[in-house]
């Protein structure tokens, strides 16, 4: 199979959705370092978006065995650049007078996040052994939930001028509930539904409060 390739890996266009949210969460992290925590907030925002929709686009075609497993892979080192490295991120350019304290939860975060990402790939991967349905349930909080939850944070924070320490307090909790082994039922058409419009909330909210800042 490798001596058949031009390049290695896969690139139709079920995985094209998953390598522009990673992109984004890769500029997120730029802005963060040039300190436009507002540039890192939107692109957590977009990706967060892509990430809602790549499984989607993914179903609609017939993989190989070899495209659905590179599929659960590509999909888990993505996650982690958008949703477990950008937030922390995010929060260390935010404490930098907390600089010893930052670093340790931005770690402890990103460790977490690495860890439950794994632990789904190993999951699904024997989960698909026996069963060609697709998933009802996950374990633990999806790390992708950071897109809806940091962004509120952020703005609340800057709109009432609260101390950013907050978002290193929320970013811990999330870590614990990364790993604790609590079922979430995956949600189907109301429920994604009901996401997308907390999304198009958030996003005023986010909007509204960058204008007033």
């Amino acid at each position: 199979m490798h001596l058949e390739q031009k390049l290695l890996g896969f690139y139709n266009y079920t995985v094209v959705l998953t390598y522009i949210g990673m992109l984004t969460g890769f500029a997120g992290i730029i802005s963060t370092f040039e300190a436009n925590i507002l540039g890192g907030v939107i692109c957590l925002m977009f990706a967060g978006l892509c990430d809602m929709f790549d499984g989607a686009i993914a179903s609609t075609r017939k993989c190989t065995n070899p495209e659905k497993c590179f599929g659960i892979e590509i999909d888990s080192l993505s996650d982690l650049v958008c949703f477990g490295v950008l937030p922390a991120s995010i929060a260390y350019s935010l404490n930098k007078n907390y600089s010893h304290l930052a670093l340790a939860v931005s770690a402890l975060y990103v460790l977490c996040a690495l860890i439950r990402l794994a632990y789904f790939n190993v999951d699904e991967q024997e989960r698909q052994k026996y069963s060609t349905t697709s998933r009802e349930l996950y374990y633990g909080m999806p790390v992708t939930l950071s897109a809806l939850f940091l962004p509120v944070i952020y703005s609340t924070i800057k709109r009432l001028s609260l101390k950013p320490s907050i978002v290193l307090l929320a970013l811990f909790i999330m870590s614990i509930m990364f790993l604790l082994p609590f079922q979430l039922r995956k949600p189907k058409i109301r429920g994604k539904l009901c996401i997308m419009f907390c999304g198009f909330l958030e996003v005023l909210y986010v909007t509204f409060s960058s204008l007033a800042a």
